[in-house]
């Protein structure tokens, strides 16, 4: 899998990041400044950059510029912010954002734009290292970028129900945070395999009583799945 930078000085929003990524299987680090993230850059060679805007010391469109004007753009950057406007969005992919994410971020939207960046060809994929050149954005739309589309097809649609385009607050505990999401990430899975606990459970990696166990503690509806395909 890639190796992801998340650059956010909220500590919650890093710890939940990092935490869904590596879920997915991809190697997060994490940076919570500029100068962290400089360090990081060099240090890790990113495939993907999650980049808040919104920083104490150097904000991250004045960190996305000096990468562009130095020659270190060779990576996709999403850029996030919990105050987003389109000019900010048209700022953002004029110095070589690929997407824009407001806060708080949708799981669809943060993993639907992660799983689009890393699948863009990059310049070292292209062997074009070497010559610095930057990475390209020129094919996105202002609106790609503010939904997070960046100008691609979107995946086939799973139809959940009203659940499916659950938004996670990630200005919130962590605990909160990580309970929303494995109860959307249990729902998915439980109408995707039609109610059968015992595919979800090999799916999920987990023992059926302990998904049991873990789906009555977060307040899953079990006979949701078997509801939607009874039609």
């Amino acid at each position: 899998m890639a190796t992801i930078l998340v650059v956010d000085d909220e500590m919650g929003i890093r710890a939940l990041l990092s935490e869904i990524l590596t879920d997915e299987g991809h190697t997060v680090e994490i940076a919570e400044n500029a100068a962290q993230a400089r360090m990081a850059r060099e240090r890790f060679r990113p495939d993907l950059v999650l980049l808040d805007i919104w920083m104490p010391d150097v904000d991250g469109i004045t960190l996305l510029k000096e990468w562009g004007t130095t020659a270190q753009l060779t990576m996709p950057v999403i850029m996030m912010s919990g105050h987003g406007t389109i000019d900010t969005a048209v700022e953002a992919t004029k110095y070589g954002a690929i997407a824009f994410l407001e806060k708080p971020i949708t799981l669809q939207k943060l993993l639907r734009a992660v799983e689009q960046g890393l699948a863009r060809p990059s310049q070292r994929s292209a062997g074009s290292t070497s010559d610095g050149a930057p990475y390209r954005s020129d094919v996105l739309t202002v609106e790609a970028a503010m939904t997070g589309g960046l100008g691609l097809p979107p995946p086939l649609p799973v139809n959940l129900g009203p659940q499916s385009e659950q938004s996670f607050d990630l200005d919130r505990p962590l605990r909160e945070a990580r309970d929303a999401f494995e109860k959307s990430y249990f729902e998915f899975h439980l109408a995707r395999e039609n109610g059968s606990m015992t595919r979800v459970a090999e799916k999920t990696g987990l023992e059926r009583t302990h998904l049991y166990r873990k789906l009555k503690q977060l307040g899953v509806d079990l006979s949701r799945g078997k509801r939607g395909n009874a039609g």
